[in-house]
């Protein structure tokens, strides 16, 4: 299906692995002009060499002057998915402010800071666009030894809302995919367990965890122009997670 993708800027955070690699893969596919966006040099040259035409810009977004060095010259941009996380997965009693502070500063302070940074060159050109925040479905449920990554995530839906509302009176809609565990390379490895996986798979209706190109599908939907009337929506790719 044509999603009316062709020729628009989009930039894509966390780009060299997972979701975000599959989501420039897509775009490419469909004919955008990709910015991809990663911490890992190597990651994003061999996406250039799998996606020729792909402008690949190396930071670590928890810095906020690298990143505003990086990206405040990337230019027009009419699609942006901000997908860059981290998951530090330790017990309440046993996090860190070293954990607080890094997932904090990449799973929300970035997504303020990237957003801001298009959101403004949109507002100049008067074009409007389309933002994607990568949510969870631990933004709505409670899992153990992940509390600060259910805050950030938690945290990122109601930012998802904010921008909605202030943001859309420039024709520049917010939305969120909330996705159950995903069968990227590091899904398969965190979740190769039949044990720890059962106690998962048994939460959800469809009986299975979400692969890739769900979520990726997904975002894709939510940048078009299909979706021209949805904004400050947190959409569960989750299989009825969140249903039951």
């Amino acid at each position: 299906m044509d999603l009316g993708l062709r020729g628009r800027r989009a930039l894509v955070t966390g780009a060299g692995k997972g979701i975000g690699r599959s989501t420039v893969h897509a775009l490419h596919a469909q004919g955008a002009r990709v910015v991809a966006v990663s911490r890992t040099q190597a990651d994003l040259d061999a996406l250039v060499a799998e996606c020729p035409g792909v402008e690949p810009v190396c930071v670590d977004l928890s810095s906020w002057e690298d990143t505003e060095r990086a990206l405040g010259r990337v230019g027009p941009v009419d699609l942006l998915v901000n997908n860059a996380a981290v998951a530090l997965i330790q017990p309440f009693l046993e996090v860190t402010k070293e954990a607080l502070d890094r997932s904090f500063g990449v799973n929300l302070r970035a997504v303020i800071q990237v957003s801001q940074i298009v959101s403004k060159g949109m507002i100049a050109r008067g074009a409007g666009g389309a933002i994607v925040n990568v949510s969870s479905q631990a933004s709505q449920r409670a899992l153990a030894n992940h509390s600060v990554y259910c805050s950030t995530k938690s945290a990122l839906d109601m930012l998802t809302k904010a921008m909605a509302l202030e943001l859309g009176p420039h024709k520049i809609r917010v939305n969120a995919v909330n996705p159950t565990v995903v069968m990227t390379a590091m899904g398969r490895a965190n979740w190769s367990d039949p044990q720890k996986a059962q106690g998962m798979l048994s939460r959800i209706p469809l009986g299975r965890f979400a692969e890739v190109e769900n979520v990726v599908d997904a975002i894709l939907f939510l940048l078009s122009d299909r979706s021209s009337m949805t904004t400050g929506s947190t959409l569960p790719v989750d299989g009825g997670f969140l249903a039951s």
